[in-house]
């Protein structure tokens, strides 16, 4: 039997697991003393809302359950692939969250404010910065249509990072009616656009004559290509000119109220600022989103925006919705790399004792716990051995039992 995990998984040392137990922990109590709420959901979702939740190209990584037992023999039967999942992993916490919502209005609050900090599953190719289970940390707004929802999500995710000791960041925003606007004046058609938007999105991983080559591939008219190519040679963009060519002056304007009003919050801290080129994959986002980027490592470390019409598809009533999620593994990653020593934490000590000594050395190790984090062990042989162990594991110091008066520190 493999003794490894499954690609794209990983196992976590002590070490590790306690990095990312604080950092879920504080990014949780960020979120709960600005007023979210938190709640769970399954990772299970039914696979014909998993399909139909306009996940972008997230629709193609999913894990899809298959039926169980005669059900599964059936679907076989029919020769019909599609129909032989009935569940699939969440790939996101989006869709679950606008479910639950859904099934739970008439218990929630209004406007909703939740947290979910959970796992999420996706059939990606493994590789470095890319896994197949892996953390989000969310926070949504639900029932307002309010530019106050963004504000108040930008503010309370930036103040989470800075929490964590994240702090050279820019925060980018864009509202995708605004860019709608401007591929109709460039020659796309209303029908396209969503699907123009998930090439876009790729600008800087593909640069523009992927973006090119992509939408050619696509079938889309080549002069149209060629006009939009030529305008996004003209980036970046402020909104002042964006004003020149988009008829969305509504939009546009809060655009503006919310950069301004996040950038005097911010008090210098971070920037926020206009990137007409931010599109976000997702095919849910309806109206703003958001990015930010770390300056220290060129990557995007959160982003988020709003979806004012996923609701909507589990009942008839349209609910507006906005949320942001932090990239935990990208940032814990970021974190172990630069082996961060910002966790608050007691001091690790263990208790060595002799089997004969247990009642007095869970005595003492309740002694210590009002000052430590105290361990129990009984005393090895091999004791030089064992204390470099402990050591190389964190731990600060060592009592041996009828030997040792108090706690012994490691030097290092």
């Amino acid at each position: 039997m493999k003794i490894t995990p499954v690609k794209g998984t990983n196992d976590y040392l002590p070490a590790q697991a306690e990095l990312r137990d604080y950092l879920q922990k504080t990014i949780c109590e960020t979120y709960e003393n600005c007023g979210f709420q938190r709640i769970f959901t399954p990772i299970l979702e039914d696979i014909e809302n998993l399909d139909k939740s306009e996940g972008g190209e997230n629709l193609n990584l999913i894990f899809k359950v298959m039926k169980r037992g005669e059900k599964l023999n059936k679907a076989i039967a029919t020769g019909q692939p599609d129909q032989i999942a009935d569940m699939g992993l969440r790939y996101d916490l989006t869709l679950p969250l606008s479910r639950y919502y859904a099934n739970n209005k008439a218990s929630l609050p209004n406007p909703f404010k939740v947290i979910q900090i959970d796992k999420v599953y996706r059939a990606e190719r493994p590789q470095k910065g890319r896994l197949r289970e892996f953390m989000q940390c969310d926070i949504d707004i639900l029932g307002s249509k309010s530019s106050v929802c963004e504000i108040e999500l930008i503010f309370t995710t930036a103040k989470a990072l800075l929490n964590i000791g994240i702090d050279n960041f820019k925060i980018k925003i864009n509202d995708k009616r605004v860019l709608k606007d401007i591929l109709l004046t460039t020659g796309f058609k209303e029908e396209e656009l969503d699907s123009v938007c998930i090439s876009f999105d790729k600008l800087n991983k593909i640069q523009a004559e992927g973006v090119a080559r992509e939408l050619t591939e696509k079938g889309f008219d080549a002069k149209v290509i060629a006009d939009f190519m030529e305008l996004v040679g003209n980036a970046p963009f402020s909104l002042d000119y964006v004003k020149t060519i988009s008829n969305n002056k509504e939009y546009i304007e809060s655009l503006e109220n919310i950069i301004d009003v996040s950038n005097r919050l911010a008090g210098g801290k971070y920037s926020v600022e206009y990137d007409m080129t931010l599109v976000r994959g997702q095919g849910y986002y309806t109206g703003t989103v958001f990015e930010i980027e770390s300056l220290d490592f060129n990557s995007s470390i959160a982003g988020g925006g709003r979806y004012d019409n996923l609701i909507g598809k589990f009942g008839k009533e349209q609910v507006p919705a906005v949320g942001f999620s932090i990239g935990f593994e990208r940032i814990f990653s970021i974190l172990m790399e630069r082996q961060s020593g910002l966790m608050e934490k007691p001091k690790k000590v263990v208790v060595l004792y002799d089997e004969n000594q247990v009642e007095e050395a869970i005595m003492r190790a309740e002694e210590l716990r009002g000052e430590y984090s105290t361990a129990l062990y009984v005393k090895p042989k091999k004791l030089g051995k064992f204390l470099n162990k402990l050591e190389e594991q964190g731990y600060d110091g060592f009592q041996i039992l009828g030997r040792d008066e108090d706690v012994r520190f490691f030097e290092g």
